[in-house]
Parts: C-alpha cells; structure tokens; sequence
C-alpha cells in the first residue's frame, strides 16, 4: 500500500478577509512532492481557509491513489483535533467541512498530525501565493517554478520528518486557544473539488519583501512614498480598575466599573506620554466607562474631541463576568473546556464569542481606516480588541491571543497601508506612566 503525506493549510487576510488555502501531496517513502493545490477562495476566515485546504488535498491524494494509507500534516491544531474525533464540531459551518473531509477516504486510511507553522512553510506558501494571484484578479497555471521545486526542493521538505512521525501519536502542544476566528457560511457551502493548481515562488517573494521593509522602519512615514501615509492605530489601554489587579474578566456586560485612583493616574500619564509624542490627531473610544473617562483624561491633555465607536467595545463575558479564571473552571469546568478549544464557543450565559468579536473588530478597523487614511488616530479600548488589531495584522495563528500580554494603559499601534499591508509595534510599556 502506498503512504501518502498531506500538508494543508488556509489564510485569510482579514478573518474575514480575502482567503486562499495551498496543500501537497508528498511521497511517504521519498519525500517527492507528487501534487499540489492552491485555490483563492473569496472572502472567509482561517478555518473555512484550512478546512478548504485539507479537503483538497485529500481529494487531489484520493485522484493519485484512492487505496494509499493517508497522514495529514496541518498546523491548525482545531483541524486536526476536530478530524480526529477529539474536539467537538459545535458551529454548524464547520460541519460540512468535516463531513465531506471524512467522506474522501474511509477513516481507517486517514491520520492526523498538528505541526508547528515552521514545519508547514510548503503549503503556507501555496495559500499566499493563491491569496495574491486573487488579489490581481488572475487565474490559477501551472508555473515553472513549482515543478522545479518537485525536483530539487523534495529532499528539503522532508527533511526531519522520520518515519516514527507517521504514528498517530498527538503532539505535545496546549490546545489551541481562544482565537480571533469567526465562519462564513457562504464559503463553507463551497464543496465542489477545487482544481489542483500551481503557482510561482516569485510572488510571494515579492510580497515578503514589501512585508518586510513595512515592518523593519517602525518610525512615522513607514511606507514607501508612492503609497501614502499609513492610517496609523496607536492602541491605549484603558487604566486599572478595582477588577484589574484581581484579574477579573470584565467585558461589556458586567458592572461596567469606573477607574480606581490608580487608573486615574495612569490615565493621566497616558494622557503626558501621548502628549510629548504629539502626533494624535483624533481620539476614539470604546462606550464603557472605564475606555471614556481614560479618552477623557488624554482629550483634556490634547485639546481634542472624543468620539464613541461601539464597535471597540470589549467582548461579553455572559456569566463569568467578575469572576477570576478559577471560579470560573470551579463553577462552569465544561463550558470553559469548550471555550478554551473552540473560538465560536460563548461563554456561560450567551455571552460573545472571540469569532463574534473578532468579525466585530475586522469591519471596525475597515470602517476607521477608510475614514482615517493617512491620519495617525488613538483608539482607547480593552484587552481583547487591542489583541485582536494585532493578531489579524499579523496574520497570527489565533492561539497568539494568549501569548500576549497587556498592562493597563499600556500603548500599542498599527499602520495600515494602501496595499492593505500593516505594520505594528508594541510598547506594552507602562514605565512612563509612573
């Protein structure tokens, strides 16, 4: 019997934004790169991006051999928890994803493994290079470039892959995290088999570069003249309340608290700091109280007005609104399981789920940019949305929401360019409010 390797994955820029997924088909025994696939799929979110991968590299496995033994490689750790019966599939888009992955091979030929995002650089490059080709509006051809890479490139793909890696074996890995992800209905309803498709390494190239040179010149006119100046996001977090230093989850459906004395000095030094920076030209904030008397302190300070966005609101945390993360897993252990693996997961009590906030977020920040081209814009709001600006600009794995970290009134910023582009730095400072 053959073995086949699939490595699938799907992006989206944006989440919801526009979406691409690539996957391979590899050689078991050769490591030979045997097929690829890479579709530009519209509008929709990393899920529905890499669940659209993995089907198609099943399909195009099941169009080499229908009789192969099957190990599919991803690096989305809800993919392969999900496909391999350990996570539940509780949204009704992600269903027929699942469903029609199951169906290509019996499941007794089919194993799944999590990799980290290193290790899947082969189709990571197909679904970016799918995403810009739907950018420019071309059609998917076969390139030069990619058959090149099935002659010389095999050996380096595989490379460390042994084969005690085709165990079914999971990965010593925490389980994803709570993400910035959401699903779109109309692009999951899409199962026809995609067209195996190639494409050239040269794009992709270029985009790094642009990427890059954004990234690397973090000071005011970070992109290149012939775009413009970037609408440029500087983040602030509002100050501490009583909740704060008890570490309380507070979103926009609790007692909605004030600032303790020492939020209020912090939002004073934020206030100096952003002050001596001199580049605010607008003020925006979250409708909470916490995020208005915060923005109230720095307009004070800068002579501007403050406008209310609803959108910058934080997310609702139902039930557990007030409680630390312990009394939570001691009174509601299951649903914070479910919401710990699943981003479309509320909270106890219909609360918002991170995808809820993440959509929220994404058509705010295309709202705000579209209004503020060129202009650098304080926004003054909470924990999860500043995360969730830098996530989707980063184009991060969702699992990145818990690996940052945000004091209160810290600072971040976000610089988003012509050529849909972004940049960010993160102070996360607070020594100079003290």
């Amino acid at each position: 019997m053959r073995e086949f390797i699939v490595e699938a994955d799907g992006g989206s820029r944006g989440n919801p934004g526009p979406a691409g997924y690539g996957s391979v088909v590899i050689d078991a025994t050769t490591g030979e790169t045997l097929a690829e696939a890479a579709e530009y799929i519209g509008v929709a979110t990393n899920n529905v991006a890499e669940y659209r991968g993995l089907l198609a590299g099943l399909r195009t496995a099941h169009a080499l051999d229908p009789s192969a033994s099957v190990h599919v490689r991803m690096d989305s750790k809800l993919v392969v928890e999900q496909m391999s019966g350990r996570w539940k599939i509780k949204h009704p888009d992600m269903k027929p994803l699942a469903a029609a992955a199951a169906t290509v091979f019996p499941p007794d030929q089919v194993t799944y493994e999590w990799i980290p995002r290193a290790q899947n650089k082969h189709a990571d490059r197909l679904a970016n290079e799918a995403m810009d080709a739907g950018k420019r509006g071309e059609q998917w051809s076969a390139s030069e470039s990619t058959a090149e890479l099935r002659s010389t490139g095999a050996a380096e793909a595989f490379q460390g892959r042994g084969r005690a890696q085709l165990s079914n074996t999971g990965p010593g890995e925490t389980p994803k995290g709570r993400g910035a992800v959401s699903i779109s209905g109309s692009a999951a309803g899409r199962d026809q088999p995609p067209p195996a498709a190639t494409v050239t390494t040269t794009e992709k190239s270029s985009a790094d570069t642009r990427a890059a040179r954004n990234v690397a010149t973090p000071t005011p006119g970070w992109a290149p003249a012939d775009m413009g100046a970037p609408a440029t996001f500087v983040l602030l977090r509002h100050g501490e309340t009583p909740l704060t230093p008890q570490k309380r989850f507070s979103g926009s459906g609790g007692t909605n608290p004030s600032l303790s004395p020492v939020g209020q000095d912090q939002a004073t030094r934020a206030a100096t700091a952003l002050a001596t920076r001199g580049t605010i030209q607008h003020i925006i904030a979250s409708p909470l109280t916490r995020t208005r008397e915060t923005a109230a302190a720095v307009a004070d300070r800068l002579g501007l007005p403050v406008t209310i966005e609803e959108g910058l609101r934080e997310t609702d945390f139902g039930a557990w609104e007030g409680l630390t993360f312990g009394e939570v897993r001691e009174r509601y252990p299951e649903d914070l399981a479910t919401w710990l693996a699943d981003p479309t997961a509320q909270p106890t009590g219909g609360g918002e789920s991170f995808a809820d906030t993440a959509t929220r977020i994404a058509a705010t920040r295309d709202k705000l940019t579209a209004t503020y081209a060129g202009r650098t814009v304080l926004l003054v709001t909470h924990v999860t949305p500043i995360k969730t600006f830098v996530q989707l600009a980063l184009g991060a794995p969702p699992e990145s929401l818990f690996r940052m970290e945000l004091s209160a009134a810290s600072i971040s910023a976000v610089a988003y360019y012509a050529d849909g582009n972004a940049s960010v730095r993160l102070f996360n400072d607070t020594s100079h409010l003290r």
